[in-house]
């Protein structure tokens, strides 16, 4: 799906091949300039004193690239999982002049959960994180996290709220999309971007937002969640 599965793909002797749809494509627009506070009334450093240490639930652990090992487990708390990573950038869904097959030699014009109208999640404006597809290390569903479900990403002492939007590769992990890096001040370059580490991820288990695309309700709906979670850990 990203530079890092390109290579597997490539590594493999497959044939990585971009999507592009529609015309008038290729411009890409400037970044909106990122936030400077936190979303919602839970600081970075509540939530972060909460995930310390790793009562590991997967199988196995994962990589945050193609060419690194395997060292990043997730982790299991009341009400949540979570993982610390890096963050590469998802731009896959709707075609705009930021997300597209010029911008992204990875591009793809879908995602794995769709908004209310059945249309793929907009990547440069949608907050949403990528979870790795299921497989022996780890079944996402089965841990209680589905589609739209509420994800508050810390980086830098920001806190951005954001939902379960796409899947990714089976053994890589820290990814999300073109608006969460902004909002948090990453590079949110689809090609260049993103960040090495420094990345938590903590996923609200059994929680939902509908519809999918309301930014404001993951915001709210997470405060309260990161709330219930600082109480119970």
């Amino acid at each position: 799906m990203r530079k890092r599965l390109a290579f597997a793909l490539a590594g493999a002797g497959l044939l990585a091949v971009s999507v592009t749809t529609g015309a008038g494509a290729a411009t890409r627009g400037p970044a909106p300039a990122p936030k400077s506070a936190n979303e919602g009334t839970v600081t970075a450093a509540q939530l972060l004193a909460k995930v310390q240490g790793c009562s590991q639930i997967s199988n196995g652990k994962y990589r945050t690239d193609d060419e690194t090992s395997a060292t990043i487990p997730v982790c299991g708390a009341n009400g949540a999982v979570f993982w610390k990573a890096d963050m590469d950038i998802d731009c896959d869904g709707q075609v705009t002049s930021r997300c597209n097959g010029d911008t992204d030699p990875w591009f793809q014009d879908d995602t794995a959960f769709h908004q209310s109208d059945g249309k793929p999640l907009i990547a440069d404006k949608l907050p949403y994180v990528v979870v790795p597809s299921t497989s022996s290390i780890w079944n996402y569903s089965q841990a209680g996290i589905k589609g739209g479900g509420v994800v508050a990403v810390i980086y830098n002492n920001k806190v951005e709220y954001a939902v379960v939007g796409d899947t990714g590769p089976t053994k890589i992990i820290g990814e999300a999309s073109y608006a969460t890096a902004n909002a948090l001040g990453i590079d949110p370059d689809p090609e260049n971007g993103g960040t090495d580490s420094g990345v938590t991820y903590i996923l609200f288990k059994n929680s939902s937002v509908s519809p999918i695309e309301n930014h404001d309700k993951a915001v709210s709906v997470g405060d309260g969640l990161a709330k219930q979670f600082i109480q119970n850990n």
